[in-house]
């Protein structure tokens, strides 16, 4: 009798570990705390020595159905209005068109989370020939990067290159080198990208 209770309590113990393997595949997967975005807009305005608006703005767009970030058709277009030696207002605008959520405002009232970052050839290496300086702050002081101040090289005849804009989230924006716009070691202040997406220009 002792053998057979002993069976039984052996039985139930082996059938309750299957069924605890076997519902460990039905866990839900954590999902990555990531932005979705599938439309981001770049606009330059003109702007004098003031800051006053000058002309009228050009706007650039990138979009996916998918999400820019997670691959699929990707449409891209080529920055091509700008003007050597002149100077622009750039501000990006994002959007979630799967969910109708204004990720511009998501990145507002998240300030602290989140900042861009500008590389490519236009703006880093030997051969750039337009700079970025931010033109907004978060609650501590620190660069977000939707409103900037781009200027272009005024000796610029004719060029092409790239403009790369990353939007990092929840990153350490006390970290060293962080307040640099085109600091290619973004990576090192931590967080991750919420977008990462290169433009074509042309003068």
């Amino acid at each position: 009798m002792k053998t057979m209770r002993n069976n039984l309590l052996a039985g139930l113990l082996f059938a309750t570990s299957i069924t605890l393997v076997s519902c460990s595949k039905d866990d839900p997967v954590p999902e990555l705390d990531q932005e979705v975005i599938t439309e981001v807009t770049l606009t330059f305005t003109e702007i004098d020595n003031s800051g006053a608006s000058m002309g009228t703005s050009l706007e650039y767009g990138a979009s996916s159905d998918e999400g820019i970030a997670l691959g699929g058709s990707l449409q891209i277009d080529d920055i091509d209005g700008l003007e050597s030696g002149k100077r622009y207002l750039m501000e990006i605008s994002a959007y979630n068109g799967i969910a109708d959520e204004d990720i511009t405002e998501e990145i507002e009232e998240e300030a602290d989370e989140h900042q861009f970052f500008f590389l490519g050839s236009a703006f880093t290496g030997s051969t750039s020939f337009m700079t970025y300086t931010y033109d907004d702050v978060d609650e501590n002081n620190n660069p977000i990067g939707l409103v900037g101040q781009v200027t272009v090289d005024e000796t610029l005849l004719s060029n092409t290159g790239q403009i790369r804009v990353i939007l990092r989230h929840a990153l350490d924006k006390d970290y060293e080198g962080a307040e640099n716009p085109h600091w290619a070691d973004y990576a090192q202040a931590g967080g991750e990208s919420d977008l990462d997406i290169t433009f074509d220009v042309t003068f």
